[in-house]
């Protein structure tokens, strides 16, 4: 089962989500709040799996709320103004309904968080690496299959994943994150910015690493880590 809070500060909107989740079977909705405070400080002692998060509310906006909980937390945004689509996709929501939204819209959303949900716990409780990654970009679940990836770039707020023969794909998570799930013996951190693949490096020269036709240089805090694993 997916644990939820809706946040909204319409009334009759939190209703409506109460319903739906009511009649959908793969979610239990724990609370409904219209202050987004009084949701943080709800989060803070009872972490959840999925947020349905309406957009624009008077005391603070669900993009604002959504930005200081971070991206481990699944976000449906719900709002009745289109134009925030691009501001929901910049932060990596889940899924954007847009009000009045059907009972089947509703469940398709809640889809994709299950089957995200379910793929990342799997992962989790194997206590391995997965040989498939499923990120969330463009309002979709994407597989990328991790011996295609050739290097991941950090960009401002988030990360490219360049792959072969593909356009890079730009998410919004952290290298850190990114890097954990990630085999350690496939993969290392080669400078802030970069994690590279090692069995795609073509060559490595004067602290620069060699891929695809990129050069990438190798910083000194990851220089002995990196030498370690890519002369083993």
């Amino acid at each position: 089962m997916i644990n939820a809070i809706a946040i909204d500060d319409e009334a009759p909107a939190l209703k409506v989500i109460e319903n739906f989740c009511d009649r959908t079977n793969t979610i239990t909705l724990q609370r409904t709040f219209r202050r987004p405070d009084e949701a943080l400080s709800y989060l803070r002692q009872s972490p959840v799996d999925l947020l349905f998060l309406d957009i624009h509310m008077p005391s603070q906006s669900g993009l604002e709320l959504y930005r200081s909980i971070g991206p481990s937390t699944l976000a449906i945004f719900t709002t009745a103004h289109s134009e925030h689509a691009v501001e929901g996709f910049n932060l990596n929501a889940i899924d954007y309904l847009l009000k009045p939204f059907t009972l089947e819209r509703f469940q398709q959303a809640v889809a994709r968080a299950a089957q995200y949900l379910s793929f990342r716990n799997t992962h989790q409780s194997q206590g391995q690496y997965s040989e498939a990654l499923l990120i969330r970009a463009d309002y979709s679940l994407i597989r990328i299959d991790t011996a295609d990836i050739l290097f991941i770039e950090a960009a401002d707020d988030y990360l490219k994943i360049h792959q072969e023969n593909k356009p890079p794909l730009t998410v919004r998570m952290t290298m850190k994150s990114l890097h954990a799930m990630l085999a350690p013996s496939d993969f290392v951190r080669i400078h802030r910015s970069y994690i590279v693949a090692l069995r795609r490096i073509d060559n490595v020269r004067n602290k620069t690493v060699s891929i695809a036709g990129r050069e990438l240089p190798i910083s000194t805090n990851y220089e002995a880590v990196f030498f370690k694993q890519f002369g083993r």
